[in-house]
């Protein structure tokens, strides 16, 4: 293993081999992995910024639609999925240096924009929209990371490497999602004037929601720096013409389809967990609250409303440890056994999920129940998408060479980082039984492939 720093031509390693020691550095392969894992968690936390913040907006006095409310946490998912197809084609293009610097700084739009916007109750709600869209920048990284990531490290070691930091990153979900109700309880940008939060049944509370976003603008800037001044960038370099050869593989589709079932679930439903509970369970529903605002009862006597901030960062939490957690696991197992688990587990929790998703508001002890059991089914399947993003991530270096790797896991990447959109619009459109119900036969769709192209003996391709 190489002990002496590797020569640079400006932002270019010269000579770089991850499969030969004598010309891979570990330690510059585990500090480009630290900085560009303390960014990606940047992004994630500005990716779902809005799942922290539109749930509460009509508590903060604004007026929006069950509907506007869906779309708006919807949006950043849309962006992310789009613009992952940009990201993906970056590091052989810019490398790891140019590009995680940039991108990095580019998470200061959808901050600053939320710091200032999220005090006015009388911002046009096309506004919020765009800047839901802009949160999907944060988004939209992912697929260049990766792939850049999975350059510095051999084969052997990318499940750990790309486990460690997809997960981690995934944590800025939970980070901001359980962040958020502490730090608006503070005036540290008072100068933007303060909010009143009005929850039925509650006393309303004086509250700080621009520190949600604008808490983390002097972090994003460091970072930013730290990024080009540690950052170097490994010499794969690719036409976009020839990094879409990775089309005409069949394996990168079966993979897509795989990927969308672990983390576009993961996704979707941590953009959505918050709003699905106060439509189910909480005063979105109009059998359990009667109005809204200041003037709203709770019409079933003994029940009282789950506060979404006390729950909703589990389910990413769960997920994304599970993903740090078993990437070793994968590592000395292969990935597809896992990726059937987890496909396994994902259809096993969303028929335990389904019954209740129709509440049944009889009575205080049955709402009590269901809600229990919706939020058990739910961490449940957070659990079984964590093992799966893992897994997944161990099986595409497995299955393609080294450049086309890079290349399928930004585009999986970006398929599924619809998921946040494809489950608001489907969520929309549909009632939440009918939704989860093609969740599961997607499920289906998905342990068939594994097993039969994967992990069967005598699979095509065996990872």
């Amino acid at each position: 293993m190489s002990t002496t720093t590797p020569e640079t031509k400006g932002d270019w390693l010269v000579s770089w081999d991850t499969e030969d020691e004598s010309k891979w550095d570990s330690k510059l392969a585990w500090s480009t992995l630290t900085v560009t894992t303390v960014s990606l968690t940047l992004c994630f936390v500005a990716w779902f910024l809005p799942s922290a913040i539109v749930p509460k907006l009509n508590a903060l006095g604004y007026s929006f639609t069950k509907d506007q409310l869906f779309l708006m946490t919807s949006m950043p998912g849309l962006s992310g999925g789009l613009l992952r197809l940009v990201w993906m084609v970056l590091p052989p293009k810019i490398g790891t240096r140019k590009m995680v610097s940039l991108t990095t700084l580019l998470l200061l739009l959808p901050m600053l924009g939320w710091g200032f916007e999220v005090t006015n109750p009388d911002v046009p709600y096309w506004r919020l929209l765009a800047l839901a869209f802009l949160a999907g920048i944060g988004g939209g990284a992912f697929s260049g990371f990766m792939p850049s990531t999975s350059y510095f490290f051999p084969k052997s070691k990318q499940g750990t490497a790309l486990g460690i930091q997809a997960g981690i990153g995934n944590f800025g979900v939970s980070l901001v999602q359980l962040l958020t109700p502490w730090l608006i309880g503070f005036g540290m940008f008072g100068f933007l004037g303060s909010q009143t939060l009005t929850v039925p049944s509650k006393a309303p509370v004086e509250v700080w929601y621009q520190n949600a976003a604008l808490i983390y603008v002097p972090i994003i800037v460091v970072v930013a720096i730290w990024s080009y001044v540690v950052l170097r960038s490994v010499p794969i370099k690719a036409s976009i013409k020839q990094q879409f050869d990775i089309f005409k593989n069949q394996d990168t589709w079966w993979m897509t389809l795989l990927y969308i079932m672990t983390f576009g679930t993961f996704s979707g439903l941590s953009a959505q967990f918050a709003l699905l509970m106060i439509n189910l369970y909480g005063a979105g529903n109009s059998s359990i609250v009667d109005g809204t605002g200041a003037g709203a009862k709770l019409l079933i006597e003994g029940y009282e409303l789950p506060d979404p901030v006390k729950f909703v960062f589990l389910g990413p939490l769960i997920s994304a440890g599970a993903r740090v957690l078993f990437s070793p696991l994968t590592d000395r197992m292969g990935g597809a056994i896992w990726t059937l688990i987890s496909g396994i587990g994902i259809l096993a929790s969303i028929i335990v999920t389904i019954p209740s998703l129709t509440p049944d508001t009889s009575s205080a002890e049955s709402l009590q129940g269901g809600f229990n059991l919706f939020l058990w089914g739910m961490l449940s399947i957070f659990l079984f998408t964590g093992i799966g993003n893992a897994s997944t991530f161990k099986q595409m270096p497995m299955i393609f060479e080294k450049r086309q790797a890079g290349g399928v896991i930004g585009w999986t990447a970006a398929i599924a980082a619809f998921g946040p959109f494809l489950f608001g619009v489907g969520l929309t459109l549909m009632s939440p039984t009918t939704f989860y119900i093609i969740g599961a036969v997607w499920a289906v769709m998905c342990i068939a492939i594994t097993w039969w192209r994967y992990a069967r003996k005598g699979a095509a391709k065996p990872s």
